[in-house]
């Protein structure tokens, strides 16, 4: 269980400011990413793969500029882009009324250089919600009360920026892929998320899902770092369906992270 007396800072000793040099760091360390996964090659079933880091660079930018900071102790690592959420927008859980009410996310969103007719990107005026994002987004929010409070100590990201569809726009998670292709994509990200670690020094990583948690195990093993886990907020789980707020929330509290997200001495 994380003991969490000596890593909340006041909030008048807290450093608040932006790093912009770490956030030029990890841009950097993006940019990196993006070129190694672009001498991948995928097969069938995928037929479409986006990169919201390149064609949604403006708005990703702007997230990371405004809320990646030095002295963030947790990392909530999600999985891939959602077609309706940073695949839209890049960020993460991206559910577009959150990124723009909440978050206040600006800036241009292009195309991507082969985009799907039934998964067209719309960038902010997507108007179609992501759950997953929605149920996220919205949750932080009820606990925190503002992105300031939230991101003082946390940050989210995640583990791989593509996003893959078949023939038909349905979309491929990475464990989905085919052996040799989805252990070439795993080892480039693994060694991603090591950097990216390295680079902010959280001491806490939280996989959004199972898949999240075990590549965060796999690539963090020689790292100082706890890791835990809470259920997937998809649709696509009857659980999370039924109230994965609550459930949440709960398997937060058993490790003792909600005053992270709360900072309730701000």
């Amino acid at each position: 269980m994380a003991d969490i007396s000596k890593d909340i800072i006041p909030a008048k000793k807290r450093r608040t400011e932006v790093s912009t040099d770490l956030c030029d760091k990890v841009l950097q360390l993006e940019r990196d990413l993006c070129c190694n996964l672009d001498s991948l090659k995928f097969s069938t079933p995928v037929t479409h793969i986006y990169n919201p880091l390149k064609y949604a660079k403006e708005t990703h930018e702007d997230y990371m500029r405004k809320f990646c900071k030095d002295g963030q102790k947790v990392l909530f690592l999600g999985m891939n882009p959602g077609p309706f959420g940073m695949a839209q927008n890049g960020v993460p859980f991206g559910d577009t009324k959150h990124v723009k009410e909440w978050l206040q996310i600006v800036g241009q969103v292009n195309k991507p250089e082969k985009e799907h007719p039934k998964r067209p990107i719309h960038g902010l005026d997507c108007e179609r919600g992501e759950v997953s994002g929605s149920r996220l987004w919205g949750f932080i929010k009820e606990q925190s009360k503002s992105p300031e409070k939230f991101f003082h100590s946390c940050f989210i990201h995640n583990y791989c920026p593509l996003v893959f569809m078949s023939s038909s726009g349905k979309n491929i998670t990475p464990p989905q892929l085919p052996k040799r292709e989805r252990e070439q994509l795993l080892e480039i990200c693994d060694n991603s998320l090591a950097e990216f670690v390295k680079l902010s020094g959280v001491k806490i990583v939280v996989g959004v899902g199972k898949f999240a948690e075990e590549r965060a195990h796999k690539a963090l093993k020689d790292f100082n770092v706890e890791i835990y886990s809470i259920m997937h907020p998809s649709p696509a789980s009857p659980a999370a369906n039924a109230c994965w707020s609550d459930i949440a929330l709960k398997q937060l509290t058993d490790v003792g992270l909600t005053s992270y997200i709360r900072n309730e001495k701000l």
